[in-house]
């Protein structure tokens, strides 16, 4: 009893730490950017839609930063979506020349302000539509970027999302987390052949199929995930950019770094629910892609809580040891493969300047987590906003971020 015990922990602990090493391997290793081929290119007409849920102190600025990218003005026009902005932050972005589309719901959602804008624009005046954040700043070529992928044919693009601030101890942690899941879940998931994932901001679409996917889409938390689902049912590869950056702000604190993974940790197990069975049973039908999206990213634990488990279990085995089973080598392989597959997306700067940073502070993280494990009743019924207030970009890793 005890020894089936060991083997399924190891098994469902070690599938864990095998999945991030295979996909932190191929994106170091196999991924490969498409080659451009100027000739062919033309200017695309985008729309970019910002959803603002309560995000006076900065949507002005990140509005306005658009301003300066290298797209020719005619062709993309930002469309802010205001839900519960003050009315001088509204007449004010107008004053700006900014397109403004007032929403109001009982219950807010990004879905919902996606889908009153879409309501409203003009199908025939847009080529592409992306989406952005209201703490969002695009680097000055992100729309060239953009461009030359759809017209190579990708229809459904995700960007770089990198990190706007690292003033603190949790945007540090929350800047390398993003830094890895671009490796491990676009980078290396498109470079085995399988979709990026989305990440909510950044993404950018066939203006059609979003609008048509927006209305079938319905998610008070977890609107991304719903929403590559949607996607690959269709048959669609999500593409990922990695040159397009666009810069997000990180967390500062511990009650910001607790209400983000609450809501991200709730959503992953409330799709796993959801999809699981419809992802077997596309798995047996050769459809790869969709079980990929649907069970195996939502079956793995998020990576605080699989760091948490894995030392915890080696731990034990060096103790204890002689009183199990399984070998405690195992499990110091196990914590070395996992180790590797999270060092290797990170830039060298990362290491000299922040690792010890990192190293002191990922024990409360990892508490924190799991602590989040109990308080996820409910969280898939709220919307959480995220409060944001940095106007503009301090990251020192932005010129080594994925090299």
């Amino acid at each position: 009893m005890i020894f089936t015990l060991e083997l399924i922990i190891f098994g469902y602990l070690g599938g864990c730490v095998f999945y991030n090493l295979l996909f932190s391997v191929a994106g170091k290793f196999f991924f490969r950017k498409e080659k451009v081929v100027p000739e062919i290119l033309s200017d695309c007409r985008i729309a970019i839609l910002v959803p603002a849920y309560k995000e006076d102190n900065v949507i002005l600025h990140a509005a306005q930063s658009y301003e300066s990218l290298d797209y020719p003005a005619d062709r993309y026009e930002v469309i802010v979506i205001a839900d519960t902005l003050q009315g001088v932050t509204i007449n004010t972005l107008r004053a700006e020349g900014i397109t403004v589309i007032p929403v109001s719901f009982n219950k807010s959602t990004k879905a919902k302000s996606l889908n009153a804008a879409f309501a409203q624009l003009d199908e025939n005046k847009y080529d592409m539509a992306v989406i952005a954040d209201a703490d969002n700043i695009p680097a000055p070529d992100f729309l060239q970027k953009i461009n030359i992928a759809y017209q190579q044919g990708y229809h459904i693009i995700q960007a770089q999302r990198v990190a706007k601030n690292m003033d603190t101890p949790f945007a540090i942690l929350d800047a390398a987390n993003e830094i890895i899941a671009n490796h491990i879940n676009r980078k290396g998931a498109n470079a085995l052949g399988l979709s990026a994932s989305v990440i909510g901001s950044g993404i950018a679409f066939d203006f059609p199929l979003m609008k048509q996917c927006l209305k079938e889409t319905e998610a008070t938390g977890g609107f991304d995930k719903v929403l590559q689902q949607l996607l690959v049912d269709k048959g669609y590869k999500i593409h990922y950019v990695e040159d397009a950056l666009i810069f997000d702000e990180k967390v500062e604190n511990a009650a910001a770094f607790e209400n983000q993974r609450k809501r991200w940790i709730s959503s992953q197990f409330v799709y796993l629910r959801h999809y699981f069975l419809r992802g077997f049973q596309a798995l047996l039908k050769g459809r790869i892609d969709y079980f990929y999206m649907a069970v195996a990213q939502n079956m793995l634990l998020p990576r605080m809580l699989l760091l948490a488990g894995v030392c915890f279990m080696t731990c034990i085995y060096l103790l204890f040891g002689k009183y199990l089973t399984l070998s405690p080598l195992a499990w110091v392989i196990c914590f070395g493969a996992y180790a590797i597959s999270m060092m290797l997306p990170l830039p060298g700067k990362f290491y000299t300047k922040y690792m010890f940073t990192v190293i002191l502070n990922l024990p409360r993280v990892m508490g924190i987590m799991l602590g989040l494990v109990f308080k996820l009743k409910g969280a898939d019924k709220t919307f959480i906003h995220t409060t944001h207030s940095k106007t503009s970009i301090d990251n020192p890793l932005i010129n080594v971020t994925g090299k």
